[in-house]
């Protein structure tokens, strides 16, 4: 466990910190962009997402209570494959996670831009900051730092009650929806074009092109702040699983009441061509059209509270992550200073920075949105993988939550990793590729003018090497597959056949090549001041 990190966050606030960072500015498109893609069977997409979401997020609440520290994401797979490995993780996470703060600021100015029209200006048909508006960012951008800064016990009861607002606020739009105008005809009439109108394979394309895998990621607040909780044995199994398991139930309601009050007269065209005159956002608009206008006024309001709460988890997520990236030895050490309230200072500071530069070329949230669901599609599909190294690694290390079966679960939760980056497709893929590559140039440079390499671990890429190989493979099943971008040689059925053989390989191999039991010791002394219970040589 970390010293100098407060164990300040309780159960449930663990827990709302992953509900808070899921209930963000998603859901108030999610409802439209599914019933788009998929019609009623998106119900089916919200569902599947947050089974295969929980798949991934098991597999860490094991690895968090065993090593309960900040940016676990970044600091297991350092433990079992090495620094090459922990890089590769960590480099895409953190810049996902930067981007993420930014895109809730400007998902809350562009919900207020109606009142304050001098926020921002359409140009060639999308609204982007003014320089007024990019000033209100910056300072937006500034009171999340602040209250990062304050600790992490002013940040959990502030986030606390925003999440009560949050959740308050969803289940009343299911509630008004459902009995103003419910209409069970809408998911099975073939008038419609009955429960699936495109086919099941929209299903799987609109867990990720409709942002619902993208809306359940947070989830994984309840391992990065796994150092800073009072009972993690007990409080990140629940965080986990509680804030996927609540979220789906509300998401699954909210698709389900969208899906039967839209108007007939709006589906005349299909499910595909369903739109709103209205600016107000979706569900907002929905609920001017059949006259529920104090719902609306709501909804607008709270399209600046749910997304600036959002980017409050994640201004201290991305820092959490700076940090790790500094205890394993892979960034510089001063990101890990801590100030009297066991912050990480530093950190705060770096994600306020970067947080600001996204601006400039982003100032939109339609322009960021697809940078940051390129970075978040891979972002745990290490975990899985870690989970079955370490079992083999440190079999007698005390593990307060083991998931059953063997290697089953964790196999399963790699593959539907693998399967959303797959259903993503190629036109947003290759974006996240280039950004890995980045990230390796950033390494190569920090390795060749670093001043103190003592501080600098070994690469270790005879355990990390297997990264290279499973980032190749999924971009040639990208390339190469049935969703947006693809070249269709995968059909539908056969991309996904082969996407699970090739993760089975790549499983085993990556299980294979695993670092030795000392060199696991070694790795997890060096990024922990106190060794964790039950450590051996």
């Amino acid at each position: 466990m970390d010293r100098g990190l407060r164990r300040d966050i309780g159960k449930i606030g663990l827990l709302f910190t992953g509900v808070g960072s899921i209930i963000g500015s998603g859901w108030l498109f999610g409802a439209l962009y599914a019933s788009q893609l998929a019609g009623p069977a998106s119900i089916l997409a919200w569902a599947l997402g947050a089974v295969m979401i929980a798949l991934v997020g098991i597999t860490y609440a094991e690895l968090g209570v065993m090593f309960p520290v900040a940016g676990g994401v970044i600091r297991f797979p350092h433990y079992a494959f090495g620094s090459f490995a922990s890089f590769t993780a960590g480099w895409i996470t953190w810049i996902s996670a930067a981007a993420t703060t930014p895109i809730e600021v400007l998902a809350a100015i562009q919900y207020a831009t109606p009142y304050l029209p001098w926020l921002m200006n359409e140009v060639d048909g999308v609204l982007v900051l003014t320089t007024a508006g990019i000033a209100v960012a910056v300072v937006l951008m500034f009171v999340f730092s602040f209250i990062n800064i304050l600790g992490v016990r002013a940040f959990a009861r502030f986030n606390n009650v925003l999440v009560w607002w949050k959740l308050a606020v969803i289940i009343l739009v299911i509630v008004v929806l459902g009995v103003a105008a419910f209409n069970l005809d809408h998911f099975a009439n073939a008038e419609f074009g009955g429960f699936a109108p495109y086919g099941f394979d929209k299903v799987f394309a609109a867990l990720p092109a409709a942002g619902i895998v993208f809306a359940y990621l947070g989830f994984r607040q309840g391992v990065e702040f796994a150092g800073e909780t009072d009972n993690p044995q007990r409080n990140v199994p629940f965080a986990v699983l509680g804030a996927i398991l609540i979220t789906a139930v509300l998401y699954i309601g909210l698709q389900a009441a969208f899906i039967s009050a839209v108007p007939d007269q709006s589906l005349a065209d299909g499910w595909h061509n369903l739109s709103f005159a209205s600016d107000a956002g979706p569900l907002a608009a929905l609920a001017l059209l059949i006259g529920i206008t104090w719902l609306a006024i709501l909804l607008y309001a709270d399209a600046i509270i749910s997304p600036a709460d959002t980017g409050l988890i994640f201004a201290a997520l991305t820092a959490r992550l700076s940090y790790s990236q500094a205890r394993v030895g892979n960034a510089p050490q001063w990101l890990a200073k801590l100030n009297n309230k066991g912050v990480p200072w530093a950190s705060v500071l770096v994600m306020f920075v970067v947080g600001c530069l996204f601006f400039l070329p982003f100032p939109s949230w339609g322009k960021l949105v697809g940078f940051i669901v390129s970075g978040t599609v891979l972002s745990f599909g290490t975990g899985p993988v870690v989970v079955g190294a370490l079992r083999r690694q440190l079999p007698d290390q005390e593990r307060p939550f083991r998931l059953p079966g063997g290697d089953t679960l964790p196999y399963l939760g790699f593959l539907c990793a693998n399967l959303i980056v797959y259903w993503t497709g190629w036109t947003t893929n290759w974006k996240l590729f280039v950004a890995v590559g980045l990230g390796y140039v950033i390494l190569g440079l920090y390795y060749v003018f670093a001043r103190d390499r003592s501080q600098i671990p070994p690469l270790q890429l005879n355990a990390g090497w297997w990264m290279l190989l499973w980032l190749a493979g999924l971009a040639a099943l990208s390339y190469f597959g049935h969703y947006e971008g693809g070249t269709d040689l995968l059909p539908f059925g056969w991309g996904e056949l082969l996407t699970a053989a090739f993760s089975a390989a790549v499983y085993v191999i990556a299980v294979a090549t695993r670092l030795s039991p000392a060199m696991v010791v070694d790795n997890v002394r060096r990024t922990h001041v106190e060794e964790p219970a039950g450590l051996a040589d």
